[in-house]
């Protein structure tokens, strides 16, 4: 491992230990939610980061449809399985905040059928992947597909804000019929989701990193088997 790589991996290791004591200790305790609501810095963060490697994919996608570099599509192939992984766990942790608050685990809200909309069609990239096997062929199609893809994230993004939802708005309007009932932020708060926001960017880039030279090593042991099998 290079020296760059591990002072970004013990960065990362350093912000993420420091984001969760600041949840804890650090972020005062919320009014009317009470405890419950720390859970909002790991959902809004994995939310975010979920996104963040579907946009990653995006780019990845549309590089590879100009230059036709298998790089570009692997990348975007590990950040679909890395934002598959983190917007399972928005998921849950929105799951575990509504229990108490709503007193359900699950309402079909617009943010949360929208989000469940974009986690089916990312899956549903994977399924295709697995489902070609010329790797030219796959590829592409893939990208195609991603680009595609990408439609459901702004969707979900504005779901919120356009449509009347029970869901909370944390930053910016919003015309749901619970927003003037919102809960506020107070400046430790805000200070606390920045950091969470930072450090699991930094785990996020850390992580499709990894998994890129996988699939890159994954690549090349590939064409070594073709090549003696020829």
């Amino acid at each position: 491992m290079r020296s760059w790589e591990r002072i970004w991996i013990g960065t990362t290791i350093a912000l993420m230990a420091l984001a969760t004591l600041a949840v804890f200790v650090y972020a005062p305790r919320e009014a009317r939610m009470g405890d419950v609501q720390r859970i909002f810095y790991f959902h809004i963060s994995t939310a975010w980061t979920g996104f963040l490697a579907f946009a990653v994919a995006l780019i990845g996608s549309i590089a590879y449809l100009r230059t036709r570099a298998v790089r570009w599509d692997q990348l975007s192939h590990a950040a679909v399985e890395i934002g598959l992984v983190l917007l399972t766990m928005a998921i849950i942790t929105g799951s575990l905040w509504a229990r108490p608050v709503w007193n359900t685990w699950w309402t079909w809200d617009p943010r949360l059928t929208t989000t469940t909309i974009t986690w089916v069609v990312y899956l549903a990239y994977l399924l295709l992947r697995n489902a070609v096997e010329n790797p030219e062929t796959r590829a592409r199609f893939a990208a195609v597909y991603a680009i595609v893809a990408f439609v459901t994230v702004p969707i979900t993004y504005l779901s919120a804000r356009l449509l009347r939802t029970i869901h909370p708005i944390v930053l910016g309007p919003s015309v749901s019929a619970e927003a003037q009932g919102q809960f506020g932020l107070t400046p430790r708060m805000v200070h606390t989701m920045v950091l969470s926001l930072i450090a699991w960017t930094l785990l996020f880039s850390v992580l499709l990193w990894m998994r890129y030279r996988v699939q890159r090593a994954q690549e090349a042991l590939e064409e070594i088997e073709e090549a003696m099998e020829a």
